[in-house]
C-alpha cells in the first residue's frame, strides 16, 4: 500500500509529461495546417491593410519646467497653483488632460477657423458647423503620451492630411501654453489677495501671543535665560537621591532577608546556617566544625557496636550537646547584631525616601510652570513662522506677476509626416499571421484533445490501465483483415505473412509480441490464450494467428481453434473450407484428431469453426467443450483461440472463464478509449486474466510516437538483405 502511495505522483507526473508531449506531437504533426494559416491570415491581413484609408501623426514635444517659480511654493518644485503638497506624477496627468480639454480644444478651433476649413471637415458641409461639432470632430485625434524619465510629452495628433495633422498638432501646444500662462496670471492676482488678507489676520494673532507670554513670566518669576538650568539642577538632584535611595533599600532588604533565614535556624539543627554567614565569620565555622566532628565520632562508635549506654557514647553525647549550644548561642548573637544593623538602616531609607519626595514635589511644580510657558512660546513661534511664510510668499507673487513666468514651452514643432501611421502593412501581415498560426493551433490541439481513439502504448497504460504487449503494424493483413484485394492468384492470405514473409516488419512485431507473451509469467506460462477484441474489425483473427505462428516458429506445438461460431474465417485463411471443426466434435460428430490437422505452418495445427451452430453460447458453455479443451492442453504446448467481439455477443465471456489468460485486441487510431473500456470491464466482470492489449494496424510511418520509431527502425532500418533467385542478396532501398 505505501509503495503504491510513493508510485502514484511518479505514475501521474509521466502521465502529464505524456499528454504534454502528445500535444507537442499534435501540433508538429499538423505543420502542413499551419503554414497554410499563417499565409491565409497574412494575405487577409494585407488586403484589409491596402483597403483602409491612410492617417498621417504629426507630433509636437512640449517640456514642463519643474524649477518654475510659483505663488504660493516657498520652494522652485512642480510649479503648482496650490499650496498642497500634490505628487508630481498626478501633476503630470491632469496637465495632460488640460491639453486635451474641450476648453483647449476650442481655442484651437477659433484659432484656425476650422468652423469653415473644408480640409479639416473633408468638404464642403453641408449644414454650418458649431464650435462644439468642430471640437468633437477634433477630440479624437488629438493624443498625449508622457515620455519616460523626463518632464516632456508628445502631442500627437492625427489626420488624412498631413499638412492638417501638423498645423492642428502646433495650433493646440500653442493653446495650451496661452491657457496656462492665463490660468497662472489668475492665480497670481487671487493669491495676492488671499495672501494680504491672511497677514493682517496672524500679525494681529502674534502681537496678542508675545504680550501673553510676557504676562506669565513676570506672574510666576521665570526668568527665560535660567529656566532650563533651573530644572537641569533640579533632575540632578532627583537623580542623586533616587541612587542614594535605592542603595539603602537594596542593604535593607539584604539585611531582612539574613535576618528570616537566621530565624528558621533552631536549637536542634543549629548547623543549618546559611552558607553565606560561614564566609563571614570564621568563628562560626569552627562551632559548625565542632559540632559536625561530635556527631561524626558518636556514628562510628554506634557503628562499632557500643550501645546507647556505653561510657564513650554517652560522653560523645555531651560533646555533641556542647557543641549544639556554642553554634546556637553564636547563631543568635549574629541575628541579634543584623537586626539593629536593619533597624539603622530602615531610619536612613526614611530620611532619604523624603529627601527624594521633596526634590520630586519641586520638579513636578516647575514642570506644571515650564509646560504652560512652552505652551505659550510654541504658540508664539508658529504664528512668528506663518506670518514670516505669508510675509515671503506676499513678496514671490509680487514678484511673479511682474515677471509673467509660465512653465511650459513648445521644445520641438510638428513636423509635416512623411510617411502613414496606418495602416502599418508589415505590422498586420505579421499579426495576421501570427493570429492565424495561433488559432490553427488551437484547431489542431482541440482535435487532438476530442480524438478519443487509443493511440499508443501511453493510452493503453494510463487509459485502459492494462499492460502493452506490443503491436503489429500496418500496410499488411494486421491493417485490413484479409478484405483488401487480391493482386494475383498466387499471393497467400494476409493473415499468415509471419509465415511467408519472416523478415516483414509484421514478423518481426510478432516475434516481438510472442517474446512478450512468454517472459510475463515464466514459472505458470499461459498455455491457453484467448484473443478477442471490444468490436469488429480490430484484427483479432489476423493477432491470433501471428501469436499462433510466431510461437510455432520458435519450437512449440501450437494449435489455433476458430470459436468464432458465427463469422468463422479460419477456414479460409487455411484453406480448411468443408472439413469437419469445432462444432462438429462438440456434437460428438467428430473426434479431435479429426478436426485438429496440421497446417502448412510448421508446429502449427488449427480447429476451424465448423458448421454454424444455432446457439453457439450454449455450446461454448457445455462441459464438452470443457473436455475439449483439457484434451488438447494434453497434446499442444499453447492453445490460440480466435473468438467474437465482446460487445456483440458474450461468448468471448464464456470462454475467458476457461483459459489462462486473455489478449485483448484494439485497433490504432480507430477504437475509442471508452469503447475498449466497456470491453475490458467485460472481461474483468467474469474474473478473467486479463494478459495484456496489442495494438492493430499502427502506421508507424505517419506516427510520431518514440515507440513506433523503435518499430520503424527495428523493421526498415535493419531488415536482413532479400534474397534473390540466383541464389544473391540486394539490400533494400532507403527510399
Amino acid at each position: 500500500m505505501e509503495q503504491d502511495e510513493q508510485e502514484t505522483p511518479g505514475r501521474e507526473r509521466r502521465a502529464e509529461g505524456q499528454a504534454a508531449a502528445r500535444m507537442l506531437r499534435a501540433v508538429l504533426k499538423a505543420w502542413p495546417f499551419l503554414v497554410a494559416a499563417a499565409l491565409l491570415g497574412a494575405g487577409v491581413a494585407m488586403a484589409v491593410s491596402k483597403a483602409i484609408s491612410p492617417v498621417y501623426e504629426a507630433v509636437t514635444t512640449i517640456e514642463f519646467d519643474p524649477q518654475a517659480v510659483r505663488p504660493l511654493t516657498a520652494d522652485k518644485s512642480t510649479g503648482l497653483q496650490s499650496n498642497m503638497l500634490v505628487d508630481t506624477a498626478e501633476y503630470y496627468n491632469t496637465q495632460n488632460l488640460i491639453m486635451s480639454s474641450d476648453k483647449v480644444l476650442a481655442m484651437v478651433v477659433r484659432d484656425l477657423n476650422l468652423t469653415t476649413d473644408p480640409e479639416f471637415l473633408k468638404g464642403p458641409a453641408s449644414k454650418p458647423v458649431t464650435t462644439e461639432d468642430a471640437v468633437l470632430m477634433l477630440r479624437p485625434r488629438v493624443k498625449v503620451d508622457p515620455l519616460l524619465g523626463s518632464h516632456m510629452v508628445a502631442l500627437r495628433v492625427q489626420d488624412s492630411s498631413p499638412r492638417m495633422a501638423r498645423k492642428l498638432s502646433e495650433a493646440v501646444a500653442r493653446a495650451y501654453i496661452r491657457q496656462n500662462l492665463e490660468k497662472s496670471s489668475v492665480a497670481t492676482a487671487e493669491a495676492v489677495v488671499w495672501l494680504g488678507g491672511q497677514l493682517d489676520h496672524y500679525k494681529i494673532e502674534l502681537e496678542a501671543n508675545e504680550n501673553q507670554l510676557h504676562d506669565f513670566k513676570s506672574r510666576n518669576q521665570l526668568p527665560s535665560s535660567t529656566l532650563d538650568e533651573v530644572s537641569k539642577m533640579i533632575r540632578i538632584e532627583m537623580a542623586d537621591y533616587q541612587q542614594a535611595l535605592t542603595r539603602t533599600r537594596t542593604r535593607r532588604q539584604e539585611l531582612a532577608a539574613r535576618v528570616a533565614e537566621l530565624r528558621k535556624v533552631d536549637s536542634d539543627n543549629p548547623d543549618r546556617v546559611p552558607a553565606s554567614e560561614f564566609l563571614t565569620n570564621s568563628y562560626l565555622t569552627q562551632l559548625r566544625n565542632a559540632f559536625q566532628t561530635a556527631s561524626r565520632e558518636r556514628r562510628e562508635l554506634v557503628a562499632e557496636g557500643r550501645g546507647e549506654n556505653h561510657p564513650s557514647v554517652k560522653k560523645a553525647d555531651e560533646k555533641i550537646s556542647a557543641a549544639r549550644k556554642d553554634l546556637h548561642e553564636e547563631v543568635r548573637n549574629i541575628q541579634g547584631a543584623i537586626e539593629r544593623d536593619l533597624a539603622v538602616v530602615q531610619r536612613q531609607e526614611g530620611g532619604e525616601a523624603t529627601l527624594y519626595e521633596g526634590s520630586r514635589k519641586k520638579a513636578v511644580e516647575l514642570n506644571l510652570k515650564e509646560l504652560e510657558y512652552r505652551r505659550l512660546d510654541r504658540t508664539r513661534s508658529e504664528n512668528e513662522k506663518v506670518y514670516t511664510l505669508l510675509l515671503e510668499q506676499m513678496k514671490r507673487a509680487d514678484l511673479v506677476r511682474m515677471m509673467n513666468v509660465n512653465n511650459v514651452r513648445m521644445v520641438d514643432p510638428a513636423q509635416e509626416p512623411m510617411l502613414p501611421l496606418r495602416p502599418n502593412v508589415p505590422v498586420n501581415v505579421g499579426v495576421g499571421a501570427v493570429a492565424a498560426l495561433m488559432l490553427a493551433v488551437v484547431f489542431a490541439l482541440v482535435r487532438e484533445r476530442l480524438d478519443n481513439s487509443v493511440k499508443g502504448a501511453d493510452d493503453v497504460e494510463n487509459e485502459l490501465h492494462a499492460t502493452f504487449l506490443g503491436l503489429l503494424p500496418t500496410g499488411s493483413a494486421a491493417a485490413k483483415e484479409g478484405r483488401r484485394p487480391r493482386r494475383g492468384a498466387d499471393e497467400q492470405p494476409p493473415e499468415l505473412t509471419v509465415h511467408y514473409e519472416p523478415l516483414s516488419g509484421v514478423a518481426e512485431a510478432a516475434r516481438a509480441l510472442r517474446t512478450n507473451l512468454l517472459f510475463m509469467n515464466p514459472d505458470h506460462p499461459y498455455r491457453v490464450m484467448l484473443v478477442t477484441s471490444a468490436v469488429p474489425a480490430e484484427g483479432k483473427t489476423t493477432v491470433a494467428c501471428s501469436i499462433a505462428i510466431a510461437l510455432a516458429q520458435g519450437g512449440q506445438r501450437v494449435c489455433i481453434i476458430d470459436c468464432d461460431l458465427r463469422r468463422p474465417r479460419l477456414h479460409r485463411i487455411f484453406d480448411r473450407a468443408g472439413d469437419a471443426g469445432l462444432t462438429n466434435a462438440l456434437v460428438g460428430d467428430a473426434t479431435l484428431d479429426e478436426i485438429a490437422l496440421p497446417t502448412l505452418v510448421p508446429n502449427l495445427s488449427s480447429i476451424p469453426a465448423g458448421p454454424i451452430p444455432p446457439n453457439p453460447a450454449d455450446m461454448l458453455h457445455s462441459e464438452r467443450f470443457k473436455n475439449l479443451l483439457a484434451e488438447l492442453a494434453g497434446r499442444f504446448d499453447r492453445i490460440v483461440i480466435d473468438s467474437p467481439p465482446l460487445a456483440a455477443v458474450t461468448d468471448s465471456a464464456i470462454i475467458a472463464k476457461l483459459v489462462d489468460g486473455t489478449v485483448f485486441v484494439v485497433r490504432a487510431f480507430r477504437t475509442s478509449v471508452s469503447m475498449s473500456q466497456l470491453g475490458l470491464r467485460a472481461l474483468t466482470d467474469v474474473d478473467a486474466n486479463v494478459i495484456g492489449c496489442v495494438l492493430n494496424a499502427v502506421d508507424y510511418r505517419k506516427a510520431s510516437s518514440h515507440y513506433y520509431q523503435y518499430y520503424a527502425y527495428r523493421n526498415e532500418g535493419y531488415r536482413a538483405d532479400e534474397p534473390l533467385k540466383g541464389g544473391e542478396s540486394v539490400a533494400p532501398s532507403p527510399n
